[in-house]
């Protein structure tokens, strides 16, 4: 982040001249305000500031907002945005993706960047469907979902975008939702102060393509029994009165059930900040559909070396010790040849 004096700003600074252009009542637009919203209070300027994303609806995101942004190709936003970081390190790098350009032609790219703890802070909007392409089913599509590509179903396992950045040992890892914006801003700003690579699951509406895909979880009136709100160093209860608790089986596994006397004891405590990412994990595991309590909120922080921080040490280095190489010799070493 840069230590050069910022000068206040509102959200309208923020907010770019372009007509934002995604279908009405698309969850896009409740992101896009956290966003905006949350943005005078990070303490950037808006010149030091960079979205990059990939392809998809969600990639239209750096078109609204009043920043430098790079539309890039399908899945490329994380490779590009490592360059981008490591080559300039005073810059705030945001991803957008969506869940499919993330996830499949992405797939690689992500989680690469996430072990490698680029300092890059990804969104991930997550709809469960392709929109852009008009409704073909995604790669966090549940498996059985009927779609112009999948007409009898999908037969595909779904994977789990939480799941996998953890299993990729991604330094931070969190999930929000599009109904709740003050959830949202906590924790795109958790997620854009930490040092290293974050990434953010957001459940986003898609109203046209797969509407109400989370209602069972994220709507007024279920939100009470069905989110599992995780704080550090708080006991996992949920529940409309917190009468349910979250409890670790002795393989490690977690389990949710009604909270007695006989059990309080042993409901599960968080903590983001093992190093060990399994309990995280675990705790991702929780929810296998849309009808189940589902965790909300940070499941791993912890800190470790930040990847351009180390390559440029690296080049540091080696420009030091120059006098001791020389890359004539090695370019002309074994596996070349003289073309007579």
């Amino acid at each position: 982040m840069s230590t050069v004096e910022v000068p206040l700003t509102t959200r309208k600074d923020w907010a770019s001249d372009q007509e934002v252009r995604w279908c009405p009542g698309c969850g896009d637009y409740s992101i896009l305000a956290a966003m905006q919203g949350l943005m005078p209070d990070l303490g950037i300027r808006r010149e030091s500031t960079v979205f990059v994303s990939g392809i998809g609806c969600a990639a239209r995101f750096p078109y609204y907002m009043n920043t430098y942004g790079v539309h890039t190709i399908h899945g490329r936003a994380p490779a590009i945005a490592t360059g981008l970081a490591m080559s300039r390190p005073d810059l705030n790098v945001f991803v957008i993706s969506g869940d499919g350009d993330a996830l499949s032609i992405g797939g690689n790219h992500l989680i690469h960047a996430l072990r490698r703890n680029v300092n890059i802070t990804i969104m991930l909007f997550n709809n469960r469907i392709y929109g852009l392409t008009k409704g073909q089913y995604s790669p966090t599509s549940e498996t059985g979902k009927i779609t112009k590509s999948s007409p009898v179903g999908s037969i595909d396992q779904p994977f789990n975008p939480v799941s996998l950045a953890l299993g990729a040992e991604a330094s931070f890892v969190a999930r929000t939702h599009d109904m709740d914006r003050a959830h949202m801003q906590e924790t795109f700003r958790r997620a854009f102060e930490h040092q290293g690579s974050s990434l953010v699951e957001v459940y986003q509406n898609c109203n046209v393509f797969n509407d109400a895909a989370f209602e069972g979880i994220t709507s007024k009136e279920n939100r009470g029994s069905m989110l599992i709100n995780l704080n550090h160093g708080q006991a996992i209860t949920f529940g409309a009165e917190q009468e349910f608790g979250v409890f670790k089986n002795a393989d490690g596994s977690v389990f949710t059930d009604r909270i007695t006397d006989a059990n309080r004891a042993g409901i599960l405590v968080h903590d983001e900040n093992v190093v060990d990412p399994a309990s995280a994990f675990a705790i991702s595991r929780l929810t296998h559909s849309d009808h189940e309590p589902t965790p909300m909120g940070v499941f791993r922080s912890v800190q470790r070396g930040e990847f351009g921080s180390a390559a440029t040490a690296q080049i540091v280095q080696a420009q030091a010790n120059k006098g001791s190489g020389d890359l004539g010799a090695l370019l002309r070493s074994n596996g070349s040849w003289t073309i007579q």
